[in-house]
């Protein structure tokens, strides 16, 4: 007579939280991949004149320790927009868009590059490549250009110009009283 016997699998506690964790991960993982949107071949046109603009960029992704500028400045000609992103550190060498390759656009400081808008108001998928562990790793993340935010950039010539006339004027003004009271 051959007796059989079942092995019950039996998980512990700890073991059962793990797995809980690591479905939960996939499942956001998953998300995340479908709330990026689908590029376009091209990228998205705007109903805006040839001209610099801000805009507010929202950066999800990777380990939570990058962060780009935000406002941006945004160039737009012929109704095509790039968006200059300028990273948190000097360590990012190229970033991957939609495909294309695109390297920094500096050479001293935070890197800098010049990107092209794909999608407004919804998540683009990049890869920025970072050189600052010991081997260099592509990180994907998603950026989030928010198209009602858009502004006219102001021209720093013509802002600084108003200081400094400004600060004239004031010196004028300091003059005149101070040779006024020495008359007096």
């Amino acid at each position: 007579m051959t007796e059989t016997y079942e092995v019950a699998e039996t998980q512990t506690d700890e073991e059962k939280e793990l797995e809980k964790a690591a479905k939960k991960k996939l499942v956001r993982e998953m998300q995340k991949k479908e709330e990026a949107a689908e590029l376009p071949d091209q990228p998205e046109t705007i109903d805006a004149k040839d001209g610099t603009y801000t805009i507010e960029v929202e950066l999800e992704g990777g380990t939570g320790k990058a962060a780009i500028t935000s406002p941006a400045e945004m160039t737009v000609k012929d109704g095509t927009a790039c968006v200059r992103i300028q990273w948190s550190s000097e360590y990012y060498d190229y970033m991957i868009v939609n495909d294309e390759k695109y390297l920094p656009v500096n050479e001293d400081g935070n890197s800098v590059f010049e990107i092209p808008v794909y999608v407004y108001d919804r998540k683009m998928e990049v890869i920025a490549d970072t050189t600052a562990m010991s081997v260099p790793h592509e990180i994907t993340y998603t950026l989030t250009f928010q198209k009602e935010t858009i502004e006219k950039a102001q021209n720093a010539f013509s802002l600084s110009g108003i200081v400094v006339a400004a600060a004239a004027i004031a010196a004028a003004i300091f003059i005149v009283v101070c040779k006024k009271r020495r008359r007096r």
